[in-house]
């Protein structure tokens, strides 16, 4: 009765092979979601922390419309700044963090728990533009970096709400569901900070944290001009290890991990890798501080020449090329010839140049002039 029957054979076969593996998916984005939860003056330190990080992914490669920033508050602007429109996260005042092109998404009491909890999974009001959303895919590697202050599983938002560890577990449920990311980092600068990631249960996700449960995150230093600390001990040595890097340095995420010294962050940073299932070591921190690129070489800007139909070609003679946009002009040379033939006027025009080369030319000046006459008695009657 089966063999009888092609179509069921077919089905049978269709629900024999599994359907491929989201695993398999290759690599071929970057995203960074970058958040500062504090609002006062006396948390300078956590908006520094933020857009420190925000111009190391930007410089290792990440564009701004792969980063969603969030900063609750504005010290830039607050009235005790020393230094208007200004931030930075150094004494020496080197560096200004706040510059031209800073882009932020959610801004002041746009930084709510909700919001956050609506970037990740996706989940937002018809309202919000392109430029606020998480756009990932499952070939993305996201970077969630958050700093504030928090405690025992939770990090606090503005000092009105809490992000609670189940919440951020939940999240990235829901994602890992909905195919918006490959690998996940999460990085998070506040005090007894790894045990945010306590509920976590997601494969493809990494999760470093400051410190461990009973443990508080430390200032740097103060700066006495501004009159508060401008950066976290945390934050400060990932920026000194990135310092030294560019967008196709090797080194990999043990590395990092590796270079945090307990006794210069006066806490423990501690890391959950037992859902990653990956070494760290064979991990470049470009996978996710950094952007991925495909780059072809060639000796000529055409752009009708596409190097993906051709992957043995690694270099294009400046010869070949010249053929080929010589080839192209003769074409559209043509095309405007036909075109021309087809069209009335150039026909009429063709017609005078023959007349100008075969006859006399004043003959033709003199029946132009008798024409313009005899229209311009024609329209005089017509007027009168």
């Amino acid at each position: 009765m089966i063999m009888g029957q092609p179509w069921i054979l077919l089905l049978l076969l269709l629900l024999a092979i599994s359907p491929p593996s989201h695993s398999s998916t290759v690599h071929n984005n970057n995203w960074a979601v970058l958040v500062c939860t504090s609002r006062f003056w006396f948390n300078y330190r956590h908006m520094a922390n933020t857009l420190s990080l925000y111009r190391t992914v930007k410089r290792l490669g990440i564009p701004d419309e792969r980063i969603i920033l969030m900063l609750a508050d504005d010290m830039a602007c607050n009235a005790r700044n020393s230094y208007p429109a200004q931030v930075f996260n150094n004494e020496n005042h080197m560096l200004n963090l706040y510059g031209d092109n800073v882009e932020v998404d959610y801004r002041g009491y746009e930084v709510t728990v909700e919001n956050f909890l609506r970037v990740l999974t996706g989940r937002h009001e018809t309202a919000v533009p392109r430029s606020k959303r998480l756009l990932s895919d499952e070939g993305s590697h996201i970077l969630v970096y958050m700093t504030g202050h928090g405690g025992d599983e939770f990090l606090k938002f503005q000092d009105n709400e809490e992000l609670q560890s189940h919440d951020l577990a939940d999240a990235v449920k829901q994602m890992k569901e909905k195919h918006r990311f490959k690998e996940l980092l999460i990085m998070v600068d506040t005090c007894q900070a790894a045990t945010l990631f306590s509920q976590l249960q997601s494969p493809g996700v990494l999760a470093i944290g400051s410190s461990k449960k009973g443990e508080n995150s430390y200032s740097h230093h103060l700066d006495s001009d501004i009159g508060v600390s401008v950066v976290d001990r945390f934050t400060y040595y990932t920026l000194a290890f990135f310092e030294k890097l560019n967008m196709y340095s090797n080194a990999s995420l043990s590395s990092l991990f590796n270079s945090y010294d307990s006794h210069l962050l006066m806490s423990t940073a501690s890391y959950r890798e037992d859902l990653y299932g990956r070494p760290l070591s064979e991990v470049p921190v470009t996978n996710f501080f950094g952007s991925v690129m495909k780059t072809f070489h060639t000796d000529f800007a055409y752009t009708g020449f596409s190097m993906e139909s051709e992957p043995h070609i690694s270099l294009v003679s400046e010869t070949n090329s010249r053929r080929i946009l010589e080839s192209e002009n003769a074409q559209t040379e043509a095309a405007n010839d036909n075109a021309k033939d087809n069209c009335p006027f150039h026909a009429w025009l063709k017609v005078l140049e023959d007349k100008l080369d075969n006859e006399n030319a004043e003959k033709l000046v003199l029946y132009g002039l008798g024409s313009m006459v005899l229209l311009l008695a024609i329209s005089t009657l017509l007027s009168v």
